[in-house]
């Protein structure tokens, strides 16, 4: 069953949580992909140094202004994109950043993507998962709550613990740097960096 609106309609720490377990699928020409969310940030808009939205409203960040349950989708490093899921609503420019998937289903498009046949490599960063599920520009914007790119609850539902660790690579943030914003699912072999690397 896919995600309502209303899921994406709370704050960024909420919604980062509540996604963990989740399941991202995208529909494309090239046959359909599926990755169980596994690691996670939150990005609280103006209160977050961390964040695209922190000071200034741009063309870049314009999605995050609308209600939650759109893609934010942006390039990094001129080579890899990373793709942010809106919350919030309205006028609140919040945003959870997709860090690892678990593989489900189109894995062989998935490693013919990534061009590697070892399944925790797949999906283990932002840069790599859009890789794998073929998730770039194209898809800024986009509803979540639409046919192409969506999101679904899992087939069988699972008891999980859910881990808080520092965000990564936001040494720049000033004390934003060491919220613990970072959700994942503890013991999951497909997160992007041991939790235990950054304590």
């Amino acid at each position: 069953m896919k995600l309502q609106r209303s899921f994406y309609q709370k704050n960024a720490i909420e919604v980062a949580k509540e996604l963990l377990g989740k399941v991202i699928v995208h529909e494309s020409s090239e046959g359909i992909t599926k990755g169980k969310i596994v690691e996670v940030e939150a990005y609280m808009g103006p209160m977050d140094a961390a964040a695209h939205s922190y000071k200034v409203k741009s063309t870049r960040t314009n999605v995050q202004y609308g209600e939650g349950g759109y893609a934010y989708v942006y390039l990094i490093y001129g080579m890899y994109y990373c793709m942010n899921i809106v919350a919030n609503t309205p006028d609140v420019p919040e945003v959870v950043l997709l860090r690892a998937l678990e593989p489900v289903e189109g894995i062989d498009l998935m490693k013919q993507r990534r061009k590697t046949d070892k399944m925790s490599n797949l999906c283990s960063g932002p840069g790599k998962l859009c890789q794998a599920l073929g998730i770039d520009k194209t898809n800024y914007g986009m509803d979540l709550c639409g046919d192409e790119l969506y999101l679904e609850y899992p087939k069988e539902k699972e008891d999980i613990e859910i881990e808080a660790s520092k965000r990564i690579n936001i040494d720049y943030a000033g004390e934003a740097k060491d919220y613990l914003w970072r959700f994942t699912i503890k013991g999951n072999k497909f997160l992007s960096v041991k939790t235990k690397q950054l304590e």
